[in-house]
């Protein structure tokens, strides 16, 4: 750990991270509705020195229009929010990632996001670039240690390098701190510009095994396919790799890959989450070149009224709670 430590510590003046304080975060749930610092303080339960802040904005298959800020969306995601949720973690002592996220309406994810034309891309990179600068202009002013500048965008980055490369020579023109993108696990090594970012940046939902239950030592051993390539790019870019996401629900069979399970009725199962979690820390923690990650997802409070399934992502209230406090600690 203390390798992975001092790389970290080269890494500049803000988002600095100093000897024996890697990156140990968690990705915040945007609030419905305001919330006090006392409704954040749970995140140090889990003994988390940073936080992810993920505002949404929202687009239409087929239509370059990003739309953000608008009179639906919630407090957390809209700019006061942010704002305010920043502050409480600073309050707290919590160092800050701004991660935005686009939701495709009709299509979910922005990793099949594509156009066909040019006239359409130029109008998304206008739209999606004037969503980056209000998040850069929050970043600067608010001090935010680290900037992603896009979230699992598969198909644009391969086929727009240029406006992303622009994108992050713009944001370099004001904002000092440390930035990322997060690529999707199955596409980092497509992103040609991590040489000019600080991290490379990835949400890590590898597919891992079939069983319902795998044990630690299993999926230790199904890591190692993937390792080997996140190691090949790292050397590649000469930059640290971080988890921008990372996370399993807690279910049968949570290590085959979340987007298998569609409408299914999942069965919920504890140990399976947090097999999962305790291997993934085995295989990453201590490698010299890794900068630490933020799991997903965290919900404002104490967990008691968490606006979601039993199998969900969230570990609050569950076993593999337990597994992520004795890592963080460290």
């Amino acid at each position: 750990m203390v390798s992975a430590c001092l790389w970290l510590a080269a890494c500049g003046s803000r988002g600095e991270v100093l000897p024996g304080d890697p990156i140990n975060g968690i990705c915040f749930v945007a609030p419905r509705n305001p919330i006090t610092v006392k409704e954040m303080a749970p995140v140090r339960e889990a003994n988390a020195n940073w936080i992810a802040v993920v505002p949404y904005a929202f687009s239409h298959a087929d239509d370059p229009k990003v739309n953000y800020d608008t009179a639906r969306q919630w407090w957390g995601e809209g700019a006061e929010g942010i704002r305010q949720t920043i502050a409480h973690a600073k309050q707290l002592g919590l160092k800050v990632m701004l991660k935005p996220h686009v939701w495709i309406a009709g299509q979910g994810w922005a990793g099949d996001f594509t156009l066909d034309n040019e006239k359409d891309w130029q109008q998304w990179e206008q739209s999606y670039a004037r969503y980056l600068r209000i998040m850069t202009t929050i970043a600067d002013r608010m001090q935010v240690d680290m900037l992603c500048i896009g979230t699992e965008y598969r198909k644009a980055v391969v086929a727009r390098p240029r406006f992303w490369r622009s994108l992050i020579d713009t944001i370099r023109q004001t904002y000092k701190g440390k930035l990322t993108y997060a690529a999707n696990w199955d596409n980092y090594e497509n992103v040609v510009f991590w040489d000019q970012l600080d991290y490379i940046g990835v949400d890590a939902y590898f597919p891992l095994c079939e069983d319902r239950t795998p044990d630690e030592a299993t999926l230790v051993d199904a890591w190692q396919t993937p390792l080997k390539g996140l190691k090949k790019t790292q050397k590649k870019f000469g930059k640290p790799v971080l988890f921008t996401e990372y996370g399993y629900q807690s279910a049968d069979y949570t290590s085959r890959g979340h987007w298998h399970f569609g409408q299914d009725k999942l069965t919920v199962n504890l140990q399976a989450q947090r097999n999962a979690y305790a291997a993934l820390y085995e295989v990453f923690w201590d490698e010299p070149w890794f900068a630490g990650g933020f799991l997903w997802k965290w919900f404002a409070g104490d967990g008691s009224r968490i606006r979601e399934e039993p199998t969900g992502y969230t570990p609050q209230n569950k076993p593999a709670l337990e597994v992520i406090r004795q890592v963080y600690e460290h």
